[in-house]
């Protein structure tokens, strides 16, 4: 009725005096919980590239805690059901370190690794180490990562490139060819020489043009196999510059076109693109060794035999040790 009050009246339970506040959480709880609210905003606003889900994200964390970064790649490892390759970088303050962690987790091997040299070419010069650990993920230490924006926008060119699928190397790009092409048209090019040949035109007491033997074999090769007495020593990688004419850094004697190289390397492969690459400088009369070092040696001709010491000097008889 108006201008009446009607009263409503709840029966509850009585409050038991036997109900304990809950504990405080602990730290590594709340820690715990982070975690997994940043795996799942990973995923939740990841971008989707070739059915991948990629992602970067920032943070604040001291470098050496590796366990919060693992049990974000778990939880996102849970939560993602398709295949995913995720960065988290850290920007706290480091321990212990001048670096910071980029982290990388991925579903598959190929995704972190890719992404693992791609991160230590954009940033080179500031990364300290890579350690990659099981369940594809690897850490990184960079120093001061996050500092600038260039830092994030490398890192979303690091997972957008490492997350595409490979090319097919059974389609090659228009004009491409393959090693073995590529020495095949070398050595259409060449009158190579059997090891007995070269040896016999090296011995012969006159010539039309110098004539020189060229090892271009690297050190090591060298004194694990040994080497010819009288061949010139130049290395592949300074080649060129040693025998093209117009060079400032070329050797005395390469003072014409029309010497006669005889290059060789371990096996003869090395040693014709070698060959060829003289060639195309103008030193057409450049060959070499068809089964380079190994065949000479095989064929008995002479050779110089490293010397392999067994024993430290200090036990060589009439040697103390120091």
């Amino acid at each position: 009725m108006p201008g009446t009050t009607s009263t409503v009246r709840i029966n509850a339970a009585p409050i038991s005096s036997d109900l304990k506040p809950l504990p405080p959480r602990t730290l590594a709880e709340v820690r715990d919980q982070v975690a997994q609210e940043i795996a799942v905003q990973m995923v939740n606003k990841a971008e989707l590239l070739d059915d991948v889900k990629i992602g970067v994200m920032m943070t604040f964390s001291k470098s050496d805690d590796a366990g919060f970064l693992k049990q974000i790649a778990q939880t996102i490892k849970e939560c993602c059901l398709q295949d995913f390759l995720f960065a988290v970088y850290t920007t706290g303050p480091p321990i212990d370190s001048s670096a910071n962690f980029v982290f990388l987790c991925g579903s598959a091997e190929d995704y972190v690794q890719r992404a693992v040299l791609l991160t230590t070419s954009k940033f080179i010069g500031r990364v300290l180490g890579v350690r990659n650990e099981p369940a594809y993920t690897s850490f990184i230490s960079v120093k001061d990562v996050g500092y600038t924006s260039y830092d994030e926008s490398a890192l979303w060119d690091v997972v957008r490139k490492s997350a595409q699928p490979p090319i097919d190397p059974l389609i090659p790009p228009p004009g491409s060819r393959g090693i073995e092409k590529i020495l095949s048209d070398a050595r259409a090019k060449l009158q190579r020489l059997k090891s007995m040949e070269a040896y016999e035109e090296l011995c012969e007491p006159e010539v039309g043009a110098p004539t020189f033997l060229v090892d271009i074999r690297p050190a090591d090769q060298r004194d694990e196999e040994g080497g010819i007495n009288g061949a010139l020593v130049i290395e592949r990688n300074v080649l060129e510059w040693k025998f093209d004419p117009r060079s400032h850094s070329r050797l005395n004697i390469a003072d014409r076109y029309d010497l006669r190289i005889i290059v060789f390397c371990s096996d003869g492969d090395s040693s014709s693109l070698a060959a060829n690459s003289l060639q195309q400088l103008g030193l057409l009369n450049a060959t070499d060794i068809i089964g380079g070092y190994r065949a000479w040696r095989d064929a008995g001709l002479p050779v110089d035999i490293p010397i392999r010491t067994t024993r430290s000097v200090s036990s060589l008889p009439g040697e103390s040790s120091v």
